[in-house]
């Protein structure tokens, strides 16, 4: 498709700089969201890329998500004339903070609760446990089994034979 450069350029800095693009599946909008452009130029530009192997795109719910490949990243750096030096933000790493989690020995260690534990357990020594343990609790000799739903006849074949007869 035919486009002025300047929006080609602008589109492929954008896909550079993130290292993804996400564009509607809407090709009568006038700008794309994040970029100064027709949206059908950025889905147009991101399938002449997806043709040549320098990005994989995904498709879900009216929308485009596509993520440079290594390809396309030499690509673009030959296109755009950028040094080796800049890469995309998805491959740069983010600095983690080392002092926000003590390691090792610096580590406070967890509390080790044993005795709570043994104490649970237990019980308290002045308390019955069988007791406590609330309503509707039987000892393993009293429990009863009734006929629940449907008497336990099962399909319909009436009630079974008794030997009082």
């Amino acid at each position: 498709m035919l486009m002025p450069k300047k929006n080609r350029v602008a589109i492929y800095e954008a896909l550079f700089k993130d290292g993804v693009l996400v564009a509607e599946k809407d090709f009568t909008m006038d700008k794309h969201g994040s970029i100064e452009v027709p949206n059908l130029h950025v889905v147009k530009a991101m399938m002449s890329l997806k043709s040549r192997g320098y990005v994989k795109e995904q498709f879900a719910w009216r929308h485009y998500y596509w993520y440079l490949t290594n390809e396309g990243i030499q690509y673009l750096r030959d296109f755009l004339h950028l040094p080796p030096e800049i890469v995309p933000s998805t491959l740069k790493r983010q600095a983690r903070s080392d002092a926000s989690k003590p390691r090792g020995r610096d580590a406070p260690s967890r509390p080790q609760g044993g005795e709570d534990r043994r104490d649970y357990r237990r019980g308290a020594p002045d308390s019955d446990k069988k007791a406590d343990s609330g309503a509707g609790t039987t000892a393993p000799g009293d429990i009863q089994f009734r006929g629940g739903f449907g008497g336990g006849f099962g399909r319909g074949g009436g009630k079974p034979a008794t030997s009082d007869e």
